[in-house]
């Protein structure tokens, strides 16, 4: 079984990198301005979720909120 799963993942692995080689030798126009703006917005919307999430995660636990329940 761990054997089947080790060649799924190689096998994954190769695809990548094969997706990944044959996109940077891709011929074709530049990324253009606009395409620029978007991923910067989504890289900028990305990291204010991720910050937001931590902080949420932080006031959990300082507040005690992940404490399990105590029944009197």
């Amino acid at each position: 079984m761990r054997m089947l799963l080790l060649i799924i993942l190689l096998g994954m692995l190769v695809a990548v990198g094969y997706f990944a080689y044959s996109a940077m030798t891709a011929e074709g126009d530049p990324i253009s301005t606009e395409s620029y703006v978007a991923l910067a917005l989504g890289a900028a919307f990305s990291v204010v979720v991720g910050i937001g999430l931590m902080m949420l995660l932080f006031l959990s636990g300082r507040r005690g909120y992940d404490e399990p329940p105590h029944f009197r």
